[in-house]
């Protein structure tokens, strides 16, 4: 796995995406599957960068393979918080009536093929997971 190691501030949003688009570029990547990444990448790394050190910033390390499917690791020491365990919200509803937060995590769940979270040695690690088309 390739690894990039930043701060976790939404200013390194540009040097996250560049990281994990210039490996899928190398592969014969769909341009469907990688604006479905970039999304995914986006919502995780803007999340991290938002609420998992605040009101400090601290690192966050991207690790991405790519093969038969992309796999991406995002690892923050920031407070512990498991974005999956979080109640998907009823898109059913008007915008008025829906509890504000859980789409973006909600959009992501939907549109990689498994996400998964880990907390080891007090280290966040989500993990996400798209077949290449």
């Amino acid at each position: 796995m390739k690894e990039l190691f930043v701060d976790a501030v939404i200013d390194n949003l540009d040097m996250v995406m560049d990281f994990v688009n210039s490996e899928l570029e190398t592969y014969d990547c769909s341009m469907k599957v990688q604006t479905q990444i970039d999304i995914a990448i986006e919502e995780i790394f803007v999340n991290i960068s938002s609420y998992a050190y605040k009101p400090e910033v601290g690192p966050v390390t991207i690790r991405v393979a790519v093969d038969n499917e992309v796999i991406i690791e995002f690892e923050d020491k920031g407070t512990p918080y498991n974005p999956i365990e979080k109640i998907d919200p009823d898109i059913t509803k008007s915008i008025e009536e829906r509890e504000i937060g859980g789409l973006g995590i909600f959009m992501v769940k939907k549109i990689m093929d498994s996400v998964e979270y880990k907390n080891v040695d007090n280290k966040n690690i989500l993990i996400i997971r798209k077949g290449i088309e």
